[in-house]
């Protein structure tokens, strides 16, 4: 083998390398990503039920009445907690039905990968190891 060819394989297999190693780091990041969006899905909906609690409690309105401004700034807080959990919950559901897509395109790709690597191996007989 020339020094070109020999080079050439050696590009081609730093490059697979490097790209196996990328989507390796990006199955970590999906894992991470998976538990934000469960927390999502958990905590957004705790948020919502507990400040839709508070503004049906009949002392809310007795808080709105006697203490103006500490009524209105929590009536305002809890509105805003309640939009930005509704969000929070939309989006947790958009990403863990990507993130399973993901997952089910992984596996693909691994079962792929382990399929052509042992069909490499038995057609150039590389399945004796090597001392």
């Amino acid at each position: 083998m020339t020094n070109i060819e020999n080079s050439n394989s050696q590009s081609r297999f730093s490059i697979i390398e490097v790209i196996e190693g990328f989507i390796e780091k990006i199955n970590q990041l999906r894992k991470t990503l998976l538990g934000i969006s469960v927390s999502a899905l958990i905590l957004a909906p705790l948020a919502i039920g507990l400040s839709s609690y508070l503004i049906l409690h009949p002392h809310f309105f007795f808080i709105l009445e006697e203490y103006d401004e500490f009524g209105l700034f929590l009536a305002l807080l809890l509105s805003v907690i309640i939009i930005i959990s509704i969000s929070w919950f939309v989006l947790g559901i958009r990403q863990y039905l990507m993130l399973k897509s993901w997952n089910k395109k992984y596996s693909n790709y691994i079962q792929r990968k382990d399929q052509v690597d042992s069909q490499i191996s038995s057609e150039f007989n590389l399945d004796e190891e090597e001392p």
